[in-house]
Parts: structure tokens; sequence; C-alpha cells
């Protein structure tokens, strides 16, 4: 049997609960355990008849007659041989210090734990329970309650003597009583009723509603929740009451307080204890089933729930049943609910076994997270709380996360979880990259590797581009792009890769790859080499990064080929680092490119190329003949003779008609323009830009007898040239196109002139006119002389001192003022007089405009 029961607390499960919904998705509140070491010890021998719970030990009533101290795992502290036959009722104060014990052959017992303080007394009855004051430790607070027949109140008064009191009676035996503060409550076969033990009234009667259930079987169960509210469950049937201060007006004859049932429901099951859990009840059942086979009652498993009291129901927020030993045998009597407040500990107490339910917590929480395989909340739920779980670790449970994904086949997420929950462990990381080469998806946590803090071994970096490499070109590009060069050894990779160029040497991806890896080793000769023969657009970026010009010396025509554009803008844009010389050399046997080259350089500097002017020419009739004439007018540098041969070799009439006007030939550039391009506009426009008579002469010389050229200069010439020149030498007889269009040109080109010639004489008429009569109103307003005017001859005030004196002052148009006698007498011939200052710095002076004497 010992073998039995020592296997039965192996395991929570085996020792405590089993709920009937195991697989319930629905997270239990409370955790059970078996309390076991000494409890177990005492069982074996002898059978629970009650227990009271205290914040820092247990104390245990058997059916023997024997009391016992437990601490919290129960473990026997101390053991009291109180009586030969059962421990009713076990009581003790908050501070713990002093216990009372009742027992059925009616002895009472109250004494210090830790003093020789003792009250002893047997009774003629079964005293059924008894409840010490819970602040008895104090000397004003010396009373306990006992209940048999009678509830009975012992005080002790002065000289250490104990009185008692008859409360109540009448009403059968009293079987539960609490005492809270000021107030104790009991039930006896007729009810609960409350005492003010302060007031000395009992305030309130609450009568137990089925009255068909035997008290002695179904007994009472009552709790305090605070000072003021009690809980009573009793049958199927709980309430809430409420213990209320009456109003002074209504006092009368009545006790100063009431009670207030606040919450009253039925429950499905026999009540056998009641503990608060914050506005919560925790309710424990005596459960009764009917067999199907036999169709016989027999006692299930008892129950406990979490309930939330509602005004006239309840909602039920957990239930559990529970496995104790010898539930089979046991009645509703047989079991009792404890509970320790400071810890929310319950204790279900039966005769052979006891069972702690306390408040599940977060490490609870998570162990059920985890056997549910909610592995990710339960992550969350560590991390959140993670200064308060003490049994799991974040990073186990990380990794648990990730083994089962992994066994779910959900690689990538488990390889992408990886990086949260490993961290910066390195040897983590290397052991799950093992264990994903293992099952072959390496591939998976690539993305996901740290490439610096933390850095893995080279070997795991290496191990990954090989599995790439042998089966993802594409993939393993992207890795050598993505990763930093430092994380594995280059030239393994670099020897690994041209050995896949052997078999597949036009492998593009391979080779972009083996640039890369070139260039990471600094190695930039081949990388560049191999740029240039994928035509790749990085190359212009590499040389311009890495400064190597001096590698590409030789390379100018590939470079060219390959983008011309951006080839040339790099040659130019470094001209210190690849001389024009150099460049123009390299491309010599590729004029087309040589072309692009010095056209672009031409473009920037008309002068730096100036000594290739010549070949330029050759290169522009050749490849792009529309730049010719442009750079053959822009150019200072460029032999014209050379480039008329070419252009007369070539037949290009336009450009040749250019030089031979530049070298002054204008006679035979307008011949050309006349014979070789028949284009009389052009030929006029050429005449009027020379501005030269003579070559009008050879124009109308030219089309005297060619009747559409005749007609394109009587439409062109009337602003240049007299038409009537034209017009006497048009001979007689001679078909004209449209010859009355152009002479009505002619005549209105002269009409033109003439309004032009009119509407200017009109114009400058007015503004002189608008001129003159602005002179004469300026020349017309008062001039101001005070005595702050100087004579600009003799510069002495203008006005004299004595005011009495007689005075003459002459004050011109220019604002120069004079004293008469310091101005020249006016001659005979030029009677008007002129200021002198203005006169000297021609000026253009103006007359005397007024002449003050007195």
């Amino acid at each position: 049997m010992a073998e039995a029961e020592e296997q039965e607390t192996e395991s929570l499960e085996e020792s405590t609960d089993e709920s009937e919904e195991e697989e319930s998705e629905e997270e239990p509140k409370l955790k059970y355990e078996r309390l076991s070491n000494g409890v177990t010890e005492i069982l074996q021998k002898d059978a629970a008849s009650c227990m009271t719970v205290h914040d820092k030990f247990l104390a245990l009533g058997t059916h023997y007659g024997k009391v016992y101290l437990l601490d919290i795992q129960g473990n026997i502290t101390q053991k009291f041989d109180v009586s030969p036959v059962k421990i009713n009722q076990i009581s003790l104060d908050e501070s713990g210090e002093h216990m009372g014990v009742c027992s059925e052959d009616g002895k009472v017992q109250v004494f210090g734990l830790y003093s020789g303080e003792e009250f002893h007394e047997t009774f003629d009855c079964p005293i059924k329970i008894i409840a010490v004051h819970p602040h008895f430790v104090r000397s004003s607070c010396k009373q306990f309650v006992t209940g048999g027949k009678k509830l009975l109140l012992f005080e002790r008064s002065w000289m250490s003597r104990w009185k008692s009191s008859v409360l109540h009676e009448g009403e059968g035996n009293i079987r539960s009583v609490k005492w809270r503060g000021h107030l104790i409550a009991w039930a006896n076969n007729m009810g609960v009723k409350i005492f003010d033990i302060t007031s000395k009234q009992r305030i309130t009667n609450v009568p137990r509603d089925d009255i068909s259930l035997r008290p002695d079987m179904y007994p009472c169960s009552l709790c305090w929740k605070d000072s003021v509210t009690l809980i009573i469950g009793w049958g199927t049937s709980v309430k809430v009451c409420s213990v209320k201060e009456r109003h002074a007006s209504e006092l009368r004859d009545l006790p100063s307080r009431y009670v207030e049932i606040v919450s009253q429901f039925e429950t499905e099951f026999y009540i056998s204890g009641l503990a608060p859990l914050c506005d919560q009840l925790v309710v424990l059942s005596y459960v009764k089933e009917v067999s199907e086979k036999t169709e016989r009652e027999y006692c299930a498993r008892p129950r406990l729930d979490i309930i939330q009291p509602l005004p006239e129901t309840c909602e039920e927020i957990s239930s559990d049943a529970l496995t104790v030993r010898g539930f089979q045998e046991n009645e509703c009597r047989d079991y009792h609910l404890e509970y320790s407040e400071g810890e929310s500990l319950f204790y279900i107490v039966s005769p052979r076994d006891v069972v702690v339910a306390k408040e599940r917590d977060q490490d609870d929480h998570i162990d059920w997270l985890l056997e549910k395989k909610k592995y990710e909340e339960a992550l969350m739920a560590a991390e959140i709380s993670q200064k308060n779980i003490k049994r799991h670790k974040i990073l186990d449970i990380g990794l648990a996360y990730i083994n089962h994904l992994v066994e779910k086949g959900e690689y990538d997420i488990a390889a992408r979880k990886c990086q949260k929950i490993l961290g910066k462990n390195a040897a983590l990381w290397e052991y799950e990259v093992y264990k994903f080469k293992e099952i072959g998806q390496l591939k998976a946590i690539s993305p996901y590797l740290p490439r610096g803090d933390p850095v893995l071994k080279p070997l795991i970096y290496e191990m990954i581009l090989h599995e790439f490499l042998e089966s993802d070109y594409e993939g393993f590009a992207t890795l050598i792009r993505e990763w930093p060069g430092d994380l594995y050894n280059n030239s393994v990779i670099v020897q690994a890769v041209r050995d896949h160029l052997k078999k597949d040497s036009q492998n593009r991806t391979l080779l972009k790859t083996l640039a890369e890896l070139y260039t990471y080793d600094k190695n930039y000769g081949n990388a560049l080499e191999i740029y240039l023969t994928l035509r790749h657009k990085d190359v212009f970026q590499l040389i311009h990064k890495h400064n190597l010009f001096s590698s590409i010396k030789d390379k100018i025509v590939l470079l060219m080929d390959f983008d011309s554009e951006k080839a040339v803008d790099m040659l130019l844009d470094n001209e210190d680092k690849i001389s024009i010389k150099k460049v123009v050399e390299e491309l010599e046997d590729r004029p087309e490119l040589q072309h692009v080259y010095l056209h672009k350089l031409f473009k920037r500097d008309h002068h730096k190329g100036q000594r290739y002017h010549e070949k330029q020419i050759s290169l522009y009739a050749e490849y792009d003949r529309p730049n010719l004439l442009p750079f053959l007018r822009d150019s200072t540098h460029c032999p014209l003779e050379k480039a008329l041969e070419i252009c007369q070799q070539r037949n290009f009439v336009e450009e040749t008609v250019y030089l031979l006007s530049r070298m002054g030939n204008s006679r035979s550039a307008l011949k050309m323009i006349m014979e070789e391009l028949h284009d009389v506009d052009k030929a006029i426009e050429f005449a009027k830009e020379q501005d030269d008579g003579e070559l009008w002469e050879d124009l109308i010389l030219y089309s005297i007898d060619k009747p559409p050229f005749i007609t394109g200069l009587l439409n062109n010439i009337g602003t240049h040239v007299d038409p009537i020149l034209l017009i006497h030498r048009i001979k007689e007889g001679m078909e004209i196109p449209n010859l009355r269009d152009s002479l009505v040109k002619i005549l209105q080109d002269y009409n033109l002139q003439i309004l032009l010639r009119e509407g200017c004489k009109k114009i400058l008429v007015a503004d002189s006119l608008s001129l003159l009569k602005k002179m004469h109103r300026t020349q017309m307003k008062g001039v101001l002389v005070d005595e702050e005017n100087i004579c600009e001859s003799c510069l002495s005030p203008i006005l004299p001192s004595d005011a009495a004196k007689p005075f003459s002052v002459v004050a011109f148009h220019c604002r120069h003022m004079f004293h008469k006698e310091c101005l020249p007498v006016p001659s005979m011939n030029s009677p008007a007089q002129f200021c002198g200052i203005c006169s000297a710095k021609h000026r253009g002076p103006g007359s005397a405009i007024l002449e003050m004497k007195k």
C-alpha cells in the first residue's frame, strides 16, 4: 500500500486533479499538488478530521485525537496528544501564537504555542467547534467561543480567571463558527447568526433554505471575505451577506448593524467549503452520480470551482474534478476547504488526503502554453514577464519553439525565429546551422545568419555557400553580393567557382560572381577583365571606386565597345590619369570610336584637341557629316585648304561654300550655290550675309536668263538693292512666273518703307515737342535764393548781411548764382549772358532767368 501511495505522488497529474475536459483549450485557473512528507506518514496510520491554516504553518487534527503542526511543505514540526477521540476543530489567532482545540469527548484546550498560557475544560457533551478571538494575543482580547448544544463565550477576567456566558442555545448543535474582527458568525440546525461582540447584540438570522438535508451530514460552510462580508454555503445554496451600519434615525431598539444579502444563487452540487479569491469565490463541492450500468448512486470525485457571484446567479470561471485518496467512501461532511489569504493557497482536506490548490503563476501559464504547443505565445509571455518567471528561461522556450517549427516542416519560419531567439550567441547559431544541415535545409537558414556581432566560424558560411553552389547559382550569387567578404575564406570559394566554370565556362552568373569575389580579394585586374567580357554595367563603377585607370590603358577599345558614351565621359573626366594622346593612339585602329572620343572632346573644349582637328575633318566627313559644318565653323585650328580639298573630293557643297566664303572667295562660293544647289533663296541669303555689291551684281547677271531666279530676286531684293537695276535688265518677252505678285510685293515693300519713315518722323517730332515743353516748364519754375546760397565767382553769400543795402543778383537756369557785378559785361555781339561754369564744362549753359535788384 505504501508503494502504491508513493507512486501516486510522483507526478502532479497522478497526485492531484485530472480535469474532466482534459482536451479543453481553456487554461485552468489553479494548480494542484498533494501535501506530502509528514502528512503522508500521518494519514497512513490516522485520518484527518480538521485543519486550520496560518501564513506560517498548518495545524492538522486527526480522528485519533492528535494535533500536528506542519510547515508549508507538510513536514511535522510539533505534535500534541489532546484526546483519545476525534479532534473536531482547531482555531488559531492572527498572530499564530495561540491555538484552540476541541474534541468529540468534550475537551477544550486553549494554549500558547510559545508561552505557558493555557486553558483546559471538559464538557459533558461533544464540542463541535471552537474559535479564538483573532487578536487573542492582546490582553484585552482574551476571548474564545465553543459550540456544542449551545454557543458559549469565554472571557478572561482579572486575576486570570475565565468566565463563560451563553450567546445562543435551543436550536440544535452548533456545527460551524467563524470569528472576524468584532463579528462572530455561527450555524446551527435552523440557520446562520451573526453576533457583534462589542455591542453584545445578535444582528441577524439567515435561515437555511433546504431543511430536508441533515445538518450533520451536510454542514454549513462559512467564511469571511473581509470584516463585513460573510459568505454562506449550505446544501446547494450560496449567499453573500454584507454587514452594514444602520442609520441613526432607524436605531430605536434595533441593533446598530444589519445584514443585506447582496448575492444569492444555487449550485449543481453540495457545498463542502468556501473561500474568497479577489472578487470571486472558490467552492469545494461534494458530488454524487448515478452509475449507468448499475443505476446506483455513488460518490464521485469532489470538484473545486471558481465562480463569479452575480446578484441572482453566478458565472462559472473554471471547474476541476479532484482525485483525492478514498473519495469513493467520503461524505459531504468529510471534506473541508481551508485557505491562506496572504498566499492565495487553498487546502482541500479529506480523511485520507490533503491537496493544495494555488493560483497559477506565469511559470504555470507558460507550462500550459508549452503543453498546448503554443510556443509563440509562451515566448511572448516569458518576454513580458521575464522578471517574474522562475522556472523557465526565454532561451529554452525559444529553442523548443524552433524545434517545434522544424518538426512541423516550417523551416523558413524556424530560421527567421533564430534571429530573435539566438541573438548574439554564436555557439547556439552554429549548433542550429548543423541541425538545419542534417535535415537538408541550409538554404532556409542562410538569409538570417548573423553577418557581424556575432560572426560565426568561416566554415559555417563556406558550408552554406557550397550548398548553394551545388544547386542554385542565383542564390549563391545573391549571398556573395550580400555577405561581407571577410565572413569566409575567399580563396576557397574562388577555387570552388573556378571548378564549376570548368563545366560551364560561359555561365554569366558564375562569371559575374567570380568577378565580385576577385573584387573582394582586391584582384581588380581579373575582375575588370570579366566585367568587360560580360559587358557588365558595374565596370565603370569598379574603375572609379578602386581607381583602376592604370589597368584600363590597354582596354580602352573594350570599354568603348561596351558603352562608348560612359567610356568617353570617364576618359575625359580623368585626362590627368589617361592622356588624350594615349586614348587617340589606342583607338587608331578604330576610327569610328576615335571620332566619338574626339567629337566629345571638341564639344567640351574647342582648343584641347587642336592637334587632332586636321584628322577630325576626315573623321567627320566619314562618320558624322551633319556635325562637319558646325565643326568647321567652331574650330579655329583646322587647316582650311585641307578641309576644302576633302569637301571638294566628297562633293560636300554646303561645306565647300562655307570654306570658300571663309577663305575670301565669295564669288566662287556664290557661283557654287547657284550652279550646284540651284537655290536662289540660299544665294540671296549668302549675298545678304556678305553685304557686297559685286556679289549682288554677279547674282543678278547669273539670274537674268533664269525666270525662277528672277522671281526669287524680285521677292527678296527690294530692301537691299534697288529693284530697278534688276527690272531694267529683264529682256522683253521673257516669261517670268508670278511676275505680278513679285512687282506688287516690291511696291508693298516700298510703301512700307515710306510708311516707316513717316512714322519715325512723326515720333521724332512728337518727342521733340514733348521734351521742349518739359524744358520750358522746368525753366519757368521759381528759384529759391536765401542766405545759404553763395556767389559762384566771389564765393561770398549771395545776399548782403545788411538787408537795407541795395544789391543785384543774377540766377541761371542751371541754378548757379552770381552777383551782377561779378559777371563780365555782355558784348554787343552776344548780349545774352551765360553761366561761365557750365560753359567751361561744355554742359550747354542756360541763360539767366532772373535778375534781382534792390
